[in-house]
């Protein structure tokens, strides 16, 4: 009996095979330099660790409403309040078993066979998946410098078709860490409006920018949908936890769909992610973003050294998006390569492009100064001898 032929349009995220075989590498005595994967080397915060404690500690198991808490839905909408002058109606937000579980909700109700969704690429591929496995077929717009790595207005209106439904973004975006200001994202929701179509935007790293403030599309419309996640400028990616912002007519919608896909986020994780919204814990994530910001900054004037530093920097995120064409067309062996030769551990970018992805790699600067510059000369070596 054949598998469902859409699970064959989902690739193998190759980035988990290398970090497997990093991980053997240090289990047999090597030294590996972790900048493969999207998780910083910080805890969780200690509060929110110990207002998870508490409520394991008070019988806190039970399920949750399918949305979510109430009092964890009014918590990210004072978020949005605080942060981004957004009035948003906590009735709005879905909690979700991570940004995943939003972008499974946002696929099902948007698209479905015969459906065509415009994405940035590079991108993180999930985004992509997920619509494939809604039968959507994807079309993928190849970005650069001249559109700052985003999907801009303009790209949006020469390629949205007749039968074009979504156009989804990442801002900042993964792999390349580049964001749209807020009039460039003012421009693509007016333009996807006018289409008649509906904009979904991945705000995962929101919050981790480094050049200019942070912005939500949450601000500027009440149609876009958001999706949102705990891990990334929270610190908490074990816990499993995210949510999505809806226009006021798909809520309900939303719901059903949350009650018969995975019933309700995990409450544990809800109880503690209160926490991540009080003045101790927010001070303690911004000291960590500036931190982050200090690592890019040291990363990019390491490369700078090797001429592979971008030409434009990372606005957020905690990625470089890096060219190596001078150096392979095949990313995949030259990220195998630098992990057996030299003990740094990167990703190759096939993982999130589908044009350009084979001389390009993803670094994340997830790791200290030190261990930063030492990666940059173990890279130094490894490209003396290519």
């Amino acid at each position: 009996m054949p598998w469902n032929p859409r699970v064959d349009r989902v690739e193998p995220f190759r980035v988990m095979s290398l970090l497997e075989a990093a991980q053997a590498r240090e289990a047999a005595g090597h030294d590996v330099i972790h900048l493969e994967v999207g998780e910083p080397d910080f805890a969780t915060p200690e509060p929110v660790v110990a207002a998870g404690q508490a409520a394991l500690a008070s019988g806190y198991t039970r399920y949750s409403p399918a949305a979510g808490l109430p009092a964890l839905r009014e918590a990210i909408a004072g978020h949005y309040r605080e942060q981004f002058g957004a009035d948003i109606d906590p009735r709005r937000i879905l909690v979700t078993p991570g940004a995943s579980g939003a972008l499974l909700l946002a696929s099902q109700l948007l698209v479905g066979p015969g459906d065509r969704v415009l994405m940035a690429d590079p991108n993180y591929p999930c985004n992509r998946h997920f619509m494939a496995l809604a039968g959507a077929e994807v079309d993928t717009v190849p970005v650069g410098l001249e559109s700052g790595w985003q999907l801009d207005a303009d790209l949006v209106a020469r390629h949205w078709r007749d039968d074009t439904r979504l156009a989804m973004l990442a801002t900042p975006s993964n792999p390349t860490g580049h964001m749209l200001d807020a009039a460039q994202l003012q421009a693509v929701a007016d333009t996807v409006a006018a289409q008649g179509g509906h904009l979904l935007v991945d705000e995962i790293y929101q919050g981790l920018s480094y050049d200019i403030e942070p912005l939500s599309v949450a601000s500027l419309s009440n149609e876009a949908f958001v999706v949102n996640s705990f891990s990334k400028y929270f610190g908490m990616t074990g816990w499993r936890l995210g949510w999505l912002l809806a226009p006021e007519g798909a809520v309900e919608p939303l719901t059903r769909l949350a009650q018969n896909v995975f019933l309700a986020a995990p409450t544990p994780a809800q109880h503690a992610a209160l926490a991540a919204f009080t003045p101790t814990c927010r001070d303690l994530l911004e000291s960590r973003r500036v931190e982050l910001g200090r690592r890019r900054d040291a990363l990019l004037a390491g490369l700078a050294r090797l001429g592979l530093a971008p030409s434009l920097p990372p606005q957020g995120a905690f990625y470089l998006w890096l060219d190596i064409s001078r150096y392979s067309r095949d990313s995949q062996a030259f990220c195998q390569r630098l992990l057996e030769e030299e003990n740094v551990a990167i990703t190759p970018g096939v993982d999130f492009a589908v044009s350009g992805g084979e001389h390009h790699v993803r670094i994340a600067f997830t790791t200290g100064i030190a261990r930063l510059e030492e990666a940059v000369s173990r890279l130094e070596r490894f490209l003396a001898r290519q």
